[in-house]
Order: structure tokens, then sequence, then C-alpha cells
């Protein structure tokens, strides 16, 4: 199990706004179902923007065991977000998680 399938951290911390050209309806694949509108031009991702945090795609329990609903058609802020990488850290810290043990820590 890879720590992203057992961790869902990323998905309970952060607001996930991207374009609404990646939306179903404008023939992108994001499930407009899942969003709300913030401007003409953006969209964001259900649950990403009360407290507490909590994607509307994500089921499962964090730090056991998670699942990205729309995988396969998430938007482009969740396709870009790295493992590892200092936000991840931020998340997991934020829900008491320790860092990813093969986290790539930057050279000095």
């Amino acid at each position: 199990m890879t720590t992203c399938t057992s961790c869902g951290a990323c998905c309970a911390s952060f607001r996930v706004d991207f374009s609404v050209c990646e939306l179903d309806t404008q023939q992108g694949q994001v499930p407009s179902g899942l969003t709300v509108e913030v401007t003409v031009n953006t969209a964001r991702m259900l649950g990403t923007d009360h407290v507490p945090v909590r994607c509307a795609a994500l089921s499962g329990k964090l730090g056991l065991k998670v699942n990205c609903a729309i995988y396969e058609w998430r938007p482009s802020p969740c396709r870009d977000f790295e493992e590892g990488s200092d936000a991840c850290a931020q998340a997991r810290r934020r829900h008491a998680m320790s860092i990813a043990p093969d986290r790539k820590l930057p050279l000095n």
C-alpha cells in the first residue's frame, strides 16, 4: 500500500481551486457535481473550503485507508501534488501523522 492510499491528509487540508475548463461540462473530466463555482473562471472541489477541510471525493479513514472517488478525473492541483513535498509534510503534521518515511529532503 502506498502512503497516498493510506494517508489522505492532503485531501483534508487544502482548498482545491482550478480552471472551469477542467469540468466535465466544459470538455474537461472533473465531475461538476462535486464542485462549486468560485468565479466564472474558477471552480473548487466541494468540502475543501469548509472547516474541517475534507474533499467530497475522498472516502475512507485518514491515516488508515483512503480512496479518491474521481482519481482518474481529479483536477490539476491534485494531479500536481507531490507525495513527500513540503506541502505533503505540512498536511500530515496538520493531522498528527508522521512525515512520510521516504520523504525527499532538500540538499543543503
